[in-house]
């Protein structure tokens, strides 16, 4: 076994010359930059104090560096997971406690000891049953959810609340205890982030600027921000006039330790720790696999398991909270030049020496600043399209991302995921309980079938096929056997029934168990019962059992042979097309 494998660098190190550290080294400096305010922000929407927010943007980005598959990706705090940090702590102690802050280190230990486990396991696959539409509107809520939360800042309110209604109500209580100066503040900072995020970037490029240095300038205007409120507050004395500021922020680096072991926190985390590692592991992958395919390189999701459950145990064992890869630091870094993993190291660097040298000059910080940073950033994760696409192609699908979006703001994160996931599934389940079936008859001087209800085709009267547009299961084993018994019914004169199968991917035992029934019953109904285009591992299951010998017909390699052959033993051809079948209210037993 290559220990490169489990230790990427060992691959891209070897490599390391001087002109990539030059390249990491100047990402490193512009990521560290955009990092800092970013790191504080996420803290406070955490609940976090400030340094909490630096200290989580220290060690887990070296151990990414060591363990990640990914050349560009940018790991530390977050907005979703922050949130959802925020709703898992303060089910333990009330915010900015040390329990909640202890609460929060367990939490990064915890889903990162759950990453690296289903990453030595190879369960990446565990991932795959977090849909897209359900993400989509996860993303979607948290992000109004969070925009909403950071309102009680920009207006200087004490407005609480754990789902949005609760926070529109609080917000709107308090409308009467608005801090003007505050909300001049937080109103200003917004309005520029908005145009710095839209506009900047062309105005740079009308002065000369060339694209990527006026993309990175442009996605560093929160620093530009920073600055500006930090010496308007500070010369103005805003902070007497009731702005509330950052204040002191520890100038330590973190301490390290395992997190309190206490069993009945531990088991009270342990769900949410779960969904914080899922969530974290698919909105990373996503984000690094965009990234790689840029530059035609490739990531390994079950490595990328290790990797990020390392990064966050670190987090756990250095007075952090859970961490991921973010889609904003990770662009960042990509425009900015990042070769390799060691960028992230050289981050790591920058964000311990703020955290010494400049956390003193970020005394008069105004959190109106911060929440604007918040604000705009989540509201970028809000997508309608997405929405109205899933609408138009799919309504199973818009019911669960629809479900997961109302009970998260209704309810919280958690309840909203494992909503949308049960119902995904369920929803899964049911269509398929119902799989399209379909007649074919052959398309006339080709050797192609296609359904009756499509196409000008020719069938036969004797020989009757119908194409099994689904793996055959539990869920629709029956229905088979249904749909098969009303077309025997219908056909008087069918003497052969081919299941056409170039869809079926898989039988299990209940579809099994159907096919048998139905050779039986068929053979009593004087009804020959052939198979087509079986699949190779489908017919390798088939082989291990005894149905194969019991089955009254045969097994063809394509439909053309199948009907080659069972046309000399029928009587004739039509191009009339049987009436399709319906049950007893008028429903049909198969689609078109």
């Amino acid at each position: 076994m290559k220990l490169s494998k489990y230790f990427p660098i060992l691959d891209w190190g070897r490599r390391y010359r001087g002109e990539t550290f030059v390249n990491d080294a100047v990402a490193a400096i512009i990521v560290t930059i955009m990092l800092i305010p970013q790191s504080l922000a996420y803290a406070l929407l955490a609940g976090l104090p400030p340094q909490i927010g630096l200290y989580a943007s220290i060690l887990p980005l070296i151990v990414y560096a060591i363990f990640g598959t990914s050349r560009t990706l940018a790991v530390g705090p977050v907005a979703i997971l922050s949130l959802m940090t925020a709703a898992a702590a303060g089910k333990i102690a009330e915010a900015a406690s040390a329990q909640y802050i202890e609460a929060a280190v367990i939490l990064a230990f915890l889903s990162g000891s759950l990453l690296l486990v289903l990453g030595l396991y190879r369960m990446g696959f565990l991932a795959n049953f977090l849909s897209h539409p359900v993400i989509s509107g996860f993303i979607t809520a948290s992000g109004l959810i969070i925009a909403a939360s950071q309102l009680k800042h920009i207006l200087g309110v004490p407005a609480q609340g754990h789902n949005l209604f609760e926070i529109v109500l609080s917000l709107v209580s308090h409308l009467a205890d608005i801090n003007w100066p505050t909300f001049a503040i937080g109103a200003i900072s917004l309005g520029f982030l908005f145009w710095v995020r839209g506009q900047l970037k062309p105005v740079l490029k009308s002065f000369g600027l060339g694209d990527k240095m006026a993309t990175i300038v442009a996605r560093a205007g929160p620093v530009f921000a920073v600055v500006a409120s930090i010496l308007v507050v500070s010369f103005m004395g805003l902070d007497e006039a009731g702005v509330k500021i950052l204040r002191d922020v520890p100038t330590d680096l973190p301490s390290l330790g395992l997190p309190v072991f206490d069993q009945n926190i531990w088991m009270q985390l342990l769900s949410s720790a779960a969904l914080i590692s899922l969530i974290g592991f698919v909105e990373s992958v996503s984000v690094a696999k965009t990234l790689a395919a840029k530059r035609r390189q490739k990531v390994d999701p079950n490595q990328e398991l290790i990797a990020l459950g390392a990064a966050s145990m670190s987090a756990g064992v250095s007075s952090g909270y859970p961490v991921t890869g973010g889609l904003a630091r990770s662009a960042v870094n990509f425009d900015a030049g990042a070769e390799t993993p060691a960028a992230g190291a050289f981050t790591a660097i920058g964000i311990a020496l703020a955290t010494l040298f400049l956390t003193p000059f970020l005394y008069f910080l105004p959190q109106a600043v911060l929440a604007a940073t918040i604000i705009v950033a989540v509201l970028s994760l809000v997508d309608i399209q997405a929405i109205k696409t899933v609408w138009t192609y799919s309504k199973s699908d818009f019911i669960a991302m629809a479900a997961t979006i109302l009970m998260t703001l209704s309810f919280g994160v958690e309840l909203g995921v494992l909503t949308g996931v049960g119902l995904s599934l369920f929803l899964h389940l049911y269509n398929t309980s119902k799989p399209h079936f379909a007649i074919v008859g052959q398309v006339p001087g080709t050797q192609h079938f296609r359904n009756i209800e499509r196409h000008d085709v020719v069938t036969s009267t004797r020989v009757v096929t119908v194409r099994v547009d689904e793996s055959l299961y539990f869920a629709n084993a029956r229905f088979l056997e249904d749909t098969v018994d009303n077309i025997v019914s219908t056909h008087c004169d069918m003497r052969h029934l081919i299941l056409m199968c170039p869809a079926v991917n898989r039988i299990d035992a209940s579809g099994l168990e159907s096919l048998e029934a139905l050779n039986h019953r068929l053979k009593d109904a004087g009804v020959t019962l052939h198979l087509s285009e079986v699949k190779g591992p489908v017919m390798d299951k088939l082989k291990r059992t005894h149905f194969l010998d019991e089955l009254t017909g045969n097994v063809y390699l394509n439909q053309y042979e199948a009907m080659e052959d069972l046309e000399r033993e029928s009587a004739r051809r039509t191009s009339k097309p049987p009436e399709p079948i319906a049950a007893e209210d008028g429903t049909p037993l198969y689609t078109i």
